[in-house]
């Protein structure tokens, strides 16, 4: 009995050994921040532009038209913008409020969206801006060019030969001259003649 009683010591001294040499392990507690956290909401107030939902998206300009100015970025459906005003003198362009860009404006057709929460009240007419001058002039190298265009073969062109002149006879009426006698008359006389010669012929036949 001593021998296992010993024996039980023995191994839960060596556990509690064990136990003690294991460091406890600690846990970290990360501080928490104190205070509001802002929130963004994206809801505009005032008058406000949202696409056509036929289109999908729809092209913003750095002016008001999509030929003298270029693309800034495109205004999807279901996002609203804030419409600050129209073109001087051109109703179909509406400047709205696009951040992201120089100046935080853009423009937009105004027949491919629709405007909401004006009131029935006009927006305020916005002065056009001026039509960027493009950074450089291109310029056509002429002998660059020549050499892609090819060569034209010289043709021969057909001569022409001018068609001699057309001689007309012209003829002369001499029926009536003096000292000759008529035709008509010549053939009459030899037909008389000729009928008087068959009557001779028959009569002597007979």
């Amino acid at each position: 009995m001593r021998f296992r009683e010993m024996t039980v010591l023995l191994l839960a001294g060596a556990a509690v050994a064990i136990l003690t040499q294991v460091p406890a392990r600690q846990q970290a507690v990360a501080q928490q921040p104190t205070g509001s956290i802002p929130t963004v909401t994206g809801t505009p107030t005032g008058p406000t532009v949202a696409v056509d939902p036929s289109l999908g998206r729809v092209r913003v300009y750095s002016g008001p038209s999509s030929i003298n100015y270029p693309a800034i970025g495109v205004l999807l459906t279901g996002v609203r913008a804030p419409a600050l005003g129209r073109a001087l003198g051109n109703d179909d362009w509406i400047l709205i409020r696009y951040d992201g860009v120089p100046g935080s404006q853009a423009w937009i057709y105004a027949l491919y969206v629709s405007l909401s929460g004006s009131g029935g009240q006009e927006l305020p007419r916005v002065e056009v801006p001026s039509t960027p001058t493009p950074a450089s002039t291109p310029t056509i190298d002429p002998t660059l060019a020549a050499a892609f265009i090819p060569p034209e073969n010289a043709t021969r062109l057909p001569t022409f030969t001018a068609v001699p002149p057309l001689a007309i006879p012209t003829f002369v009426d001499d029926s009536g001259a003096a000292g000759r006698i008529p035709v008509g008359l010549l053939i009459l006389g030899f037909a008389v003649i000729g009928a008087l010669g068959t009557m001779i012929s028959f009569l002597r036949g007979r």
